[in-house]
């Protein structure tokens, strides 16, 4: 299934009743990078009070890769509302992590809930994204004669060529959006006369 995912990592501040709250957003694929990405946030900055964060490890609408810590902020504060922000906008393989400094005045359950997904929010207003598209990698086999007829079908849809083998015949890896399997199987049967096919299950 296609769906968004962050294009380049992003830092946002802002300061709310003296305190400053850093927002950091990155594109984490799994479990293992999100946590290495808080872990890294964490280093960056040592003397902050809090790291609250939230991250989608996969599909945007995935209830397995998630987590949220509102990393000694009241319970429910922090994390929750991050990860209902990230949630909200539909997009995948995200970690977001704010950065708290205190500024000597406490702002109460509601102000933090409000500040924190503010900073979530205001955050993700700024990020870019790219659209990550589902593919499938096919195997195919053509004789040296439609060589360039399918080299040039694969251009008219896009499709890059992963890795190509000359023996017998030529032996192409490709990988094919799985929104245009079926187009490219029947566009490539008529330009070779059934010579070639996807091999489709």
């Amino acid at each position: 299934m296609n769906y968004k995912v962050p294009a380049s990592p992003l830092v946002f501040e802002q300061t709310i009743t003296k305190s400053r709250f850093i927002s950091h957003i990155q594109r984490t694929t799994n479990k293992t990078e999100a946590k290495q990405f808080i872990a890294q946030i964490k280093q960056q900055y040592p003397d902050a009070r809090h790291h609250c964060w939230a991250y989608i490890a996969g599909h945007p609408t995935a209830t397995t890769d998630i987590g949220f810590s509102d990393d000694g902020e009241p319970s429910g504060t922090a994390g929750k509302p991050i990860l209902n922000v990230l949630q909200h906008r539909g997009i995948g393989e995200i970690a977001l992590v704010v950065v708290r400094y205190f500024g000597g005045i406490k702002l109460g359950a509601g102000g933090l809930v409000r500040t924190y997904s503010s900073s979530a929010s205001l955050a993700m207003d700024k990020l870019e994204t790219l659209q990550l598209i589902a593919s499938q990698d096919f195997v195919i086999y053509c004789p040296y004669s439609l060589e360039s007829d399918i080299k040039h079908l694969l251009d008219t849809h896009n499709i890059s060529i992963i890795q190509a083998d000359y023996t017998e015949r030529v032996r192409l890896n490709i990988s094919v959006p799985t929104t245009d399997i079926q187009s490219l199987n029947v566009e490539l049967i008529n330009a070779t006369a059934g010579k070639v096919c996807l091999p489709i299950e």
